[in-house]
């Protein structure tokens, strides 16, 4: 198991934060966060994939360490997203790829394994998304990702945290303290807000089409592993019963007493990505 290592790339004039871990000689890994999220997300389930492989895990433009859009959030787009992850495997010079995406990071997999990365990408995880996200579910996303809270103390700003994402279940209590202290800046006035800009959330209004992805996820040839937590509100079981029988006709396993989405942590999630990654 290896330490994680920050570098920083250059990508579409913008500066990418990504951690890595393990031997850049060992096959490439790929994992991207979800909407609000960052690559930190990912730092246990990537210390212990770095045993086998290779693991990159981006901050996405907008987000954590990476820089912020300079044209009023237009590039905050799956496309945009999409040429960065581009840059950072034609920065390290990987041929070939699994890719492990959760929620948006998903979505941008999606895209790429049946456009610019087809024939490249061998394996997808998609964890606990799909081309058909209820409106409900947008709503409540928006909705708190796009009006940020402000708190003067760190302690407020985890109780907030740990609130917002209960849905991702269980998790020791190293997970939590890893994710606070990776989700929280200080703004201009020294008070306490989120890692991210809140011009992200211009994905559910100015780049709403970019959440349909059917037609890229019927043209997948990558072998695939759909994930999903047993009680999450934006993959629903029906949208996942229609995922598992069109397009890649994935693998799937369903996380119990887990909401969206799924983090990677707990040994058994854990011992089904290896598993799929080793297939």
């Amino acid at each position: 198991m290896t330490e994680r290592r920050s570098v920083y790339i250059e990508a579409g004039g913008h500066e990418l934060h990504v951690s890595e871990w393990g031997d850049p000689e060992r096959p490439f890994v790929m994992m991207w966060h979800g909407l609000a999220r960052n690559g930190r997300d990912f730092d246990e389930v990537a210390a212990v994939l770095s045993k086998d492989y290779f693991v990159v895990c981006p901050d996405t433009i907008g987000r954590g360490l990476s820089s912020w859009s300079k044209n009023g959030g237009a590039d905050y787009s799956l496309p945009v997203y999409g040429r960065n992850a581009v840059a950072i495997l034609d920065h390290y010079g990987a041929d070939r790829l699994r890719w492990v995406g959760t929620s948006m990071g998903a979505l941008i997999g999606i895209r790429l394994a049946a456009e610019a990365l087809r024939g490249r990408m061998s394996h997808l995880v998609i964890n606990d998304i799909g081309p058909d996200i209820p409106l409900e579910a947008r709503r409540r996303i928006a909705d708190y990702v796009g009006r940020p809270p402000v708190f003067d103390t760190v302690v407020e700003m985890e109780d907030w945290l740990r609130t917002s994402y209960v849905p991702f279940g269980e998790n020791p209590d190293s997970f939590w303290r890893r994710l606070i202290d990776a989700s929280v800046r200080r703004n201009d006035a020294g008070r306490m807000t989120v890692h991210y800009d809140p011009l992200i959330a211009s994905q559910f209004t100015t780049h709403k089409s970019d959440l349909d992805v059917w037609p890229q996820y019927d043209a997948i040839e990558a072998k695939t592993l759909l994930v999903r937590g047993a009680v999450s509100d934006v993959l629903p079981k029906p949208v996942a019963d229609d995922m598992r029988a069109r397009g890649p006709r994935p693998d799937y396993f369903e996380i119990p007493g887990v909401g969206h989405a799924p983090t990677f942590v707990d040994v058994e999630q854990q011992r089904i990505l290896m598993a799929f990654l080793e297939s």
